[in-house]
């Protein structure tokens, strides 16, 4: 069987290269993604270079948004607008209309708002208001030189086509390393792994670098819980939670990966610890990541079986990689018509995989862990499935919630919900269909029900009125 094996305290492939302490295994040096020597130390010219709306400037991400929806201004006013209300108002919206908050994450968090909004559903909100000044103490310390040494290596390897990070020593880079810095400093019995560098880039490319640092520390103890630390055994585990999953969504491929002996830890590392961000085009990472900070590892797990599923699902497609190496080429190279936004989002959405089938696998391949391996090294707390567990969990004040600066819009009732009436037309005319009890309320909110193009009735009475103009822009995806 193609193994890992445990080597100073990472999970180490057989060709020697780990995930913790190391300046390799996640950006290689013939990555595609990645330039030449003098474009990665930024002295490159790069002010005639086109950039995309996400603001990449080549690379395998830049013009990913032609592989993205487009959405008509006039819905994406309204989406600002429903937005804006409800943060206004989170505690309500979270505690008596989660629903309504899950499908508008599903139809994707308008561009402007995307980092607020993220930083209200990870909690990470909270936990800034209830440390205050933490970060700047964090910021002001030296870090320990072993990580500080590592993180400074690895600056140049994330994003070096985003105009944030395209210069070496540019304030992008500046960012990334306070953020990671801080978190080796707050929580120092993890110090720092390579996996979180990406994950730490995609947030300060929507906020600044104090809202990033909490937001890292939500997602490292609430919805990865031990993917960071050292040895990688909750990874690991979460790998054979996949594989046993991916025997119900699709038989061929699983006969097909253990015929092989392909160990899930080869294909499924990077996906799960940069949460896909290098792996899909760019609009398809923010959608991922809108449902992700909502619903939770769920989301994750969902688009890792829906790729396997496509690639390997029949044995048409198998005649291509008839063994162990074949395999994991086509699986480094997922054809893109399986990546592309509307396609990814409404087959994450089809497909029947639960919290609890997660959790009841979970017990399962703990017990056989524990049978085969021993105790776990590393003692995580539990993970929380999404924004409502993590309110539940630790309930906010009103004054955390707060918003700084407030925004408040004033929306006529007869017009607030164009939208929402729309979609319960089509679920009307959907009652007939069949299909999993979890996922047909998902699945009539797909966000095919906006048809690009399709005209929309506009809000009425508020400060957007009289304008074409969101408040996102349709040239770039940044924060406020």
């Amino acid at each position: 069987m193609a193994k890992t094996q445990l080597q100073g305290g990472g999970v180490q492939p057989e060709d020697g290269r780990g995930f913790r302490g190391t300046t390799e295994s996640l950006a290689e040096p013939e990555s595609p993604s990645l330039g030449s020597q003098t474009e990665l130390n930024g002295s490159a010219n790069n002010t005639e270079r086109p950039t995309d709306k996400y603001g990449f400037i080549g690379g395998a991400q830049q013009f990913s948004q032609d592989f993205a929806e487009e959405i008509p201004p006039e819905v994406l006013r309204q989406r600002e607008v429903k937005w804006l209300e409800m943060l206004n108002s989170w505690d309500k919206w979270m505690s008596k209309k989660h629903k309504k908050v899950k499908l508008r994450c599903q139809k994707g968090i308008p561009p402007s708002l995307r980092g607020r909004v993220w930083l209200y559903l990870c909690g990470g909100k909270v936990k800034k208001e209830q440390n205050k000044d933490r970060f700047q103490d964090l910021d002001h310390q030296p870090g320990d030189p072993k990580w500080v040494d590592v993180i400074e290596k690895d600056l140049h390897r994330q994003f070096p086509f985003h105009e944030m990070f395209v210069a070496r020593g540019g304030h992008g880079q500046q960012d990334l390393f306070r953020v990671l810095k801080a978190y080796t400093l707050y929580r120092p019995e993890e110090g720092y792994c390579q996996a979180q560098a990406p994950i730490a880039a995609v947030l300060l490319m929507h906020m600044p670098a104090e809202e990033a640092f909490w937001s890292l520390v939500q997602i490292c103890e609430k919805y990865l819980p031990g993917y960071y630390s050292a040895g990688l055994e909750a990874i690991q585990l979460d790998g054979q939670i996949l594989f046993a999953l991916l025997k119900r969504v699709s038989s061929v491929a699983h006969r097909h990966l253990k015929k092989h002996k392909i160990d899930p830890i080869l294909y499924m590392t990077e996906w799960f610890m940069c949460v896909f961000s290098r792996t899909l085009p760019w609009a398809s990472v923010l959608r991922v990541w809108d449902m992700f900070f909502c619903e939770g590892v769920k989301i994750i797990f969902r688009v890792g079986l829906v790729l396997l599923k496509c690639m390997l699902g029949s044995q048409e497609k198998l005649k291509v990689c008839q063994g162990q190496y074949e395999t994991m080429e086509l699986l480094r190279a997922i054809e893109p018509r399986y990546m592309q936004e509307g396609f990814l989002i409404r087959e994450i959405m089809e497909l029947p995989v639960s919290e609890r089938d997660i959790e009841k696998e979970h017990l399962t391949q703990l017990r056989l862990w524990k049978e085969s391996r021993g105790e776990l090294h590393c003692k995580s707390p539990p993970r929380m499935h999404g924004a409502r567990a993590i309110m539940v969990a630790e309930p906010p004040s009103k004054q955390d919630l707060r918003q700084k600066p407030t925004i408040t819009v004033d929306v006529l009732p007869n017009s607030k919900n164009t939208e929402e009436e729309r979609d319960k037309k089509k679920k009307k005319g959907k009652k007939n269909t069949t299909s999993p009890p979890e996922t047909a309320n998902q699945h009539s909110s797909s966000p095919d029900d906006l048809l690009p193009g399709q005209p929309q009735p506009l809000l009425n009475d508020t400060p957007l009125q009289g304008s074409n103009q969101s408040l996102s822009s349709a040239e770039h995806d940044t924060y406020l």
